[in-house]
């Protein structure tokens, strides 16, 4: 028998065509993160998209390397503080003019860091809990508020964490936010499906790209890496293609749940 690991990441698969024609928004997409991944793989199966970023700069060259990529399809852009209620709703609204209609957005700003619980001030905790719970809240509700007023329905999908449901040290206020996106997106999926909405969250273990190098410590990365079952962090691109397939309609009866992107031990 011939043998296959997956300890060596495959190659990037292609697009095909899952989210041909629709309209998408990603929050937090300027860099080299998930966001960016979302944001490409979205293209790659078909979409127009709008990335939204706080970092003006970034996100000006994160529009070029997609439209330089992606010339036959829209990539548009909107600078977005999503702790502002007022700059979540001009993102939505300025999207929808934009692309002329939404069909997906994507929830993917979060905020970490590694505090004690002891060390922890209130303004690292509330920090934290804004950007990465309530900012959620607040995309959501606006694109709840949009697609309750169309006739054809809509995605979200949030970006959660395995911190979620796991504990680890220094996580708390991270930890507890991604379990407030988990429950937020069970509770709110059940009042979108009249409006003919799904809401689901990914919940990734571990995704290594240059920002959270920068954020945690090569030898965390590498131990969080070698408790999952291939020995590797996750590619961006693997937890951007779940989203793909989470937005798409190959998950039309899915709403309300939670999709683990792990190869974590039990």
């Amino acid at each position: 028998m011939t043998e296959f690991s997956l300890a060596t990441p495959p190659a990037e698969i292609p697009g095909h065509g899952l989210l041909a024609g629709r309209k998408v928004v990603v929050t937090a997409a300027a860099g080299t993160g998930i966001g960016f991944a979302t944001a490409r793989r979205a293209l790659l199966e078909g979409a127009d998209v709008v990335v939204s970023d706080f970092h003006e700069r970034r996100l000006g060259e994160t529009v070029e390397k997609l439209t330089g990529e992606f010339p036959d399809q829209q990539v548009a852009s909107v600078v977005c503080d999503v702790s502002s209620t007022a700059a979540v709703d001009a993102l939505i609204a300025g999207s929808a003019d934009a692309l002329g209609r939404i069909d997906v957005v994507v929830n993917n700003a979060g905020l970490g860091g590694e505090t004690p619980v002891v060390d922890m001030t209130d303004e690292q905790w509330d920090r934290v809990l804004d950007i990465t719970l309530t900012s959620t809240f607040r995309s959501t509700r606006a694109a709840l508020r949009y697609f309750s007023g169309v006739e054809h329905g809509g995605v979200i999908v949030n970006n959660a964490s395995v911190l979620g449901w796991r504990a680890q040290h220094g996580q708390a206020h991270y930890a507890a936010a991604k379990a407030g996106v988990m429950a937020l997106t069970r509770c709110s999926a059940i009042e979108a499906a009249e409006h003919g909405v799904r809401i689901n969250a990914v919940a990734p273990s571990i995704a290594k790209h240059p920002f959270l190098a920068k954020v945690t410590s090569d030898e965390l990365l590498d131990e969080l890496a070698s408790r999952e079952a291939y020995g590797r962090a996750a590619e961006v691109w693997e937890i951007a293609a779940t989203i793909a397939m989470l937005a798409s309609d190959y998950t039309t009866y899915l709403t309300g749940e939670i999709v683990s992107v792990s190869s974590q031990r039990a």
